[in-house]
């Protein structure tokens, strides 16, 4: 198993500490998964690695590392919505399940220092599982990130730099010093380790349901949680287990949407944006590293792309939590463009919403 490139073809081992291909482009893995079946799943193992047989896993590193991420609950909003509560995990948000197995990867490696970057989430989940591994961590995070978010980071142990300007600008900020100081970049973009655990969100949903929900709502900023569902729901129908992909609505902010506009215009790239200020920090990605692969995603399987209203987010939370559900701003954003789905479509019935981060977390 390697990596291959996404633009060139090149492999390389999955050992290097290379971030991407010398040409620029991003890794992907060269790995063919076995055909999904629920009878190789581990019942024995409560984490996500009881999909292990599905996933690049490479040694039992992912035993001294697992904080029993995964393995949440299916719930009914009402007649129409299910909710998968991924907020439900050790740091409160859906990237524990990529943040295990990249810092699993990063151990079987030798890495003994990372540096990530992050609008929070994700870079208070590598932070986690580094301080786990025993890992030194290093985060970067725009200015005006959650205050909870980053005290949670450094509670870890990691290193957090807040840097002015564009969760974009932040991202560039944080690869030269990976770049210029050969710092192993544990980034939830770059690395296809990450979405190897992004993946079990689908895993978790067929096992639990039998079947997987006729429309799935997805918030789409750099694409770890798309990414993710899409591979595994190509498993699942290479495996026999579904027969078509199902009804797939990517959320943009509409504040942020450069796929929005790229799908609009029928464009292969992501549309050149400014980012304007949105309560949904989490998927406020105006240069989305994966855009082109996502963009093939979209077109492959006519996944609709819709845009958030950025005056219905408060509201949508309100109603979340008035029935228990406290979300942060991002996951609240889902919802809301979930409502302005049906509005535009009439009542949609057999929908499943990630709840990917908890309210505690976005509240400032």
């Amino acid at each position: 198993m390697k990596y291959i490139c996404s633009k060139c073809s090149m492999t390389a081992e999955v050992t290097t500490l290379k971030s991407k291909c010398d040409c620029g482009g991003l890794w992907k893995l060269d790995y063919t998964p076995p055909k999904f079946d629920l009878s190789l799943i581990d019942n024995d193992t409560w984490s996500i690695f009881r999909y292990r047989a599905f996933m690049v896993i490479e040694g039992d590193s992912w035993r001294e590392i697992s904080l029993g991420e995964g393995m949440t609950p299916v719930i009914a909003l009402d007649e129409d919505v299910l909710l998968k509560m991924d907020y439900l995990m050790p740091t409160l948000s859906f990237k524990d399940r990529g943040a295990a197995v990249l810092a699993a990867h990063c151990k079987s490696i030798g890495v003994n220092s990372v540096v990530q970057d992050s609008s929070g989430n994700a870079g208070n989940s590598v932070a986690a599982y580094c301080g786990r591994a025993g890992i030194g961590c290093e985060i970067f995070v725009p200015e005006g990130t959650s205050p909870k978010k980053i005290d949670m980071i450094k509670s870890h142990n990691a290193k957090v730099n807040i840097i002015p300007g564009s969760r974009d600008n932040c991202a560039d900020v944080c690869r030269a010093k990976a770049d210029t100081e050969g710092i192993y970049y544990a980034s939830h973009v770059y690395s296809p380790f990450f979405y190897e655990g992004t993946k079990t969100y689908i895993y978790e949903v067929y096992e639990q349901l039998h079947r997987i929900p006729k429309n799935i709502f997805i918030p789409l900023g750099n694409g770890t949680l798309f990414i993710g569902v899409v591979k595994a729901l190509e498993e699942l129908m290479n495996s026999g287990i579904i027969d078509k992909m199902p009804n797939i609505i990517a959320v943009q902010s509409e504040n942020c949407d450069p796929f929005a506009k790229a799908v609009i215009a029928g464009e292969k790239y992501p549309a050149a944006v400014i980012p304007k200020p949105t309560m949904a920090e989490g998927i406020s990605i105006g240069v989305p590293m994966r855009g082109e692969e996502i963009l093939e995603y979209i077109y492959k399987y006519n996944i609709e792309v819709i845009t958030a209203p950025e005056n219905r987010i408060i509201e949508s939370r309100a109603a979340l939590a008035s029935k228990g559900i406290y979300c942060e701003h991002t996951t609240a954003a889902t919802y809301a463009a979930y409502l302005k789905y049906c509005e535009l479509n009439g009542k949609t019935s057999d929908c499943l919403i990630p709840m990917c981060g908890a309210g505690l977390k976005s509240d400032h």
